[in-house]
């Protein structure tokens, strides 16, 4: 292992910042793994950790395959982690919507352009990261539709889900979708978790990486294979939202069945304590994502259902 210092930035009241990448075998740039862009995403740096733990073991017996290369990055925001703060601690702004950078610019201008300068060229690109609404997923392979994404790939990692959807505007600046316009096939991993650890998730999240750099020839290591993967557009989910705010009591969780009718949630009053509103599934499916904030707002998205035609 070649622990290597990737940017770094002067402090005048603090130490100062330093991102640093852990880089394994020799060779030709194969994959890069990025973790957290955020000050809250602790589920994220924690798969990192293991994943270098695991990569150094592997490195040692020599199943690191020939003439290959990994580089792991663990954090590119350790500042805003040391005060829990999700987003850069001066001006609130996002180093995930920086991308590519500009190393003249802004603050997290220049630290997104001194990440992607190192990350920019290596042949996949895998990045853990969190989704802007708090909540939990079904662990699964995230990407946008740029023209550049390839589904057939992403289906290597053996997670449940392939998931892709429309490109936004803002998405333009992300590290996935620059990535993928400098020619890296990249993927984004979901799991269940951001600001707390979920080892079981994290877990999962683990065996996926690896099996996929096993089934890519960029380690050896024999694993479980996973899922074989279903591929769903994000258009085709169905939004359940909130008719009024108030306390959050949620009955279904990430994973589970649900059939047309069936309670999802409450929202109680918080003075009196009585239900205000009572949300129902609109269809039959599987939920796959769940937002877990304890108080809700007016026509806050508060679920995400993957629709089927299961009766039961």
């Amino acid at each position: 292992m070649e622990e290597k210092l990737l940017f770094e930035l002067d402090s005048v009241y603090r130490d100062n910042m330093r991102i640093k990448g852990f880089s394994f075998g020799k060779g030709e740039k194969s994959v890069c793994i990025v973790g957290a862009t955020r000050g809250n995403e602790v589920q994220q740096v924690y798969i990192c950790s293991q994943l270098i733990k695991i990569f150094r073991q592997l490195e040692k017996q020599g199943k690191i395959k020939e003439n290959k290369s990994i580089m792991v990055v663990p954090t590119a925001n350790s500042y805003s982690m040391n005060i829990a703060k999700r987003f850069w601690s001066t001006d609130n702004t996002d180093i995930n919507r920086m991308f590519p950078g500009y190393n003249l610019g802004e603050t997290t201008q220049r630290i997104a352009a001194g990440v992607f300068e190192n990350v920019n060229d290596y042949e996949y690109g895998i990045q853990f990261t969190s989704f802007y609404m708090q909540g939990s997923f079904i662990p699964h392979v995230r990407m946008m539709k740029t023209g550049f994404e390839n589904v057939e790939l992403a289906k290597d990692f053996g997670l449940p889900y392939v998931f892709r959807r429309e490109a936004r505007p803002y998405d333009t600046t992300t590290l996935n979708y620059n990535w993928q316009l400098w020619e890296t096939k990249a993927f984004s991993v979901y799991t269940n978790a951001t600001d707390s650890i979920d080892v079981a998730s994290a877990r999962e999240a683990i065996n996926a990486v690896l099996s996929f750099l096993n089934k890519n020839e960029i380690i050896e290591y024999s694993c479980h294979q996973g899922y074989v993967s279903q591929f769903i557009e994000g258009h085709t989910l169905v939004n359940v939202k909130s008719n009024v705010s108030g306390i959050f009591i949620r009955y279904k969780d990430v994973n589970t069945r649900v059939t047309k009718g069936d309670t999802l949630a409450e929202i109680i009053d918080p003075h009196t304590g009585l239900p205000v509103d009572t949300i129902k599934s609109p269809v039959n499916g599987i939920v796959f994502f769940h937002a877990d904030q304890p108080v809700i707002y007016s026509q806050a998205p508060l679920y995400r259902i993957i629709p089927t035609d299961d009766l039961y």
